[in-house]
């Protein structure tokens, strides 16, 4: 398993793919583990997967309410909410 800050620096270096793989082992050890699902979720979301974004963070707070994946979750719904495809393609 490979510690969060490992994770957050392989981030910071842009290897995202790198990350969720590191992400996807970690939680496959520790499902019930709210921080990994949170944190792949965000990289998801740098990632514009959206909707895995979005199942991460409902996941994480499935797991624990309290998790900051609470706040992410809400403002991706709002995001998703204001997207109107007949501003993008007129």
């Amino acid at each position: 398993m490979h510690n969060k800050q490992i994770i957050d620096e392989i981030i910071e270096k842009g290897q995202l793919d790198k990350a969720i793989e590191m992400l996807d082992r970690n939680i496959e050890l520790e499902p019930g583990n709210a921080e990994w699902w949170y944190m792949r979720g965000r990289v998801y979301w740098r990632m514009d997967r959206r909707g895995s974004a979005i199942s991460d963070y409902e996941e994480a707070v499935h797991l624990d309410p309290e998790s900051p994946a609470r706040h992410a979750l809400q403002m991706s719904r709002d995001i998703m909410d204001f997207y109107n495809p007949d501003l993008m393609n007129p």
